[in-house]
């Protein structure tokens, strides 16, 4: 297991830096010049290649990325090119928004899917599993700002219950605040991630309720609950962890979406911010942090994986020797 860490751990750093390297070519393909943002409209060119020449801009791509690798290597990512700052507070300050938006979202969204994805599959032949396998389809195709926009217009505006949008300028310090501001987001992202969760939980239990093992251990005596806790549970969770993983990725870069729904400050709008005024620093260092809490979310869940699932330690000592 240590060499399996081991083999993870160097492949995280690869992915990492190889993300790095296309990140920054990528950027700089972009159309746009970052020294429009230092300079008024009608510019002469010479004030332009100033505010180049200030920037870093003007200078050969491989001497950039080799100053940008630099400043990675020492927890340095930049200084913002419009406002002058450094872009790892304001990022960090961000994921005080965006990672308690995630990470609640995610765990109601796991709340809701295993019990009901259960009762979809168990209860497959009647009619309320039926129902609730046709819901969680439903939910697959509803798009999440329309979602968004429902919530809002139901609870906000009508009831007056939530608040439509935004966050306390004193962020955290106000907790009673900042949980009703992050009420309505949450609710929104996690039915949207339940409905596709249910879907693979209830194909995960199908596959175990019509294993061998399962009927085999009924038939020694055992009943349905005792059964399933014992043999069921663990073969269904692993393929259902890779896509916990995936879903909880996916909605780290997405959170953009529901957070320009409700004016959240969070990383998904200093993103949006940064691609407007074209802020390679700011740019940089949100995709940056966002791809490296991916690769550690999938590292994280392939441990996990293995730590449920024998086989799969099986076959990761075989590789070893």
């Amino acid at each position: 297991m240590a060499r399996y860490l081991l083999r993870r751990l160097a492949f995280l750093l690869v992915s990492l830096a190889l993300a790095s390297v296309v990140l920054f070519v990528l950027l700089r393909m972009l159309p746009g010049d970052p020294a429009n943002a230092l300079t008024s409209v009608g510019a002469s060119p010479e004030q332009i290649a100033a505010a180049r020449h200030s920037l870093g801009s003007d200078k050969p791509l491989p001497e950039q990325f080799v100053h940008w690798i630099g400043q990675l290597a020492g927890g340095d990512l930049g200084t913002s090119f419009v406002s002058s700052l450094p872009v790892a507070p304001e990022v960090a300050s961000r994921l005080n928004v965006t990672i308690p938006l995630t990470l609640t979202a995610f765990v109601l969204a796991v709340l809701i899917a295993v019990p009901v994805g259960f009762v979809a599959a168990h209860r497959r032949r009647t009619w309320y599993g039926a129902l609730l396998s046709g819901v969680s389809q439903l939910g697959i195709a509803v798009p999440v700002f329309w979602l968004g926009m429902i919530l809002i217009a139901v609870f906000a505006l009508n009831a007056g219950w939530l608040p439509a949008g935004g966050f306390p300028p004193d962020g955290w310090s106000q907790p009673a605040e900042a949980v009703r501001s992050l009420a309505l987001p949450v609710v929104t992202i996690a039915l949207v991630m339940s409905a596709s969760l249910i879907r693979y939980v209830r194909s995960a239990t199908l596959d175990v309720l019509d294993s061998d093992y399962l009927r085999t251990a009924r038939a020694l005596g055992s009943s349905f609950g005792r059964a399933m806790w014992r043999h069921g549970l663990r073969n269904a969770s692993v393929p259902v962890i890779s896509i916990l993983g995936i879903e909880l990725a996916s909605t780290l870069l997405g959170a953009v979406v529901v957070e320009s729904v409700y004016a959240l400050p969070g990383l998904g709008s200093l993103l949006a911010t940064g691609i407007a005024q074209h802020d390679y620093p700011v740019i940089q260092g949100v995709l940056f942090v966002s791809t490296l809490a991916v690769l550690v979310i999938g590292f994280a869940a392939d441990f996990v994986q293995r730590i449920i699932d024998p086989r799969l330690r099986g076959r990761l000592s075989g590789g070893v020797r």
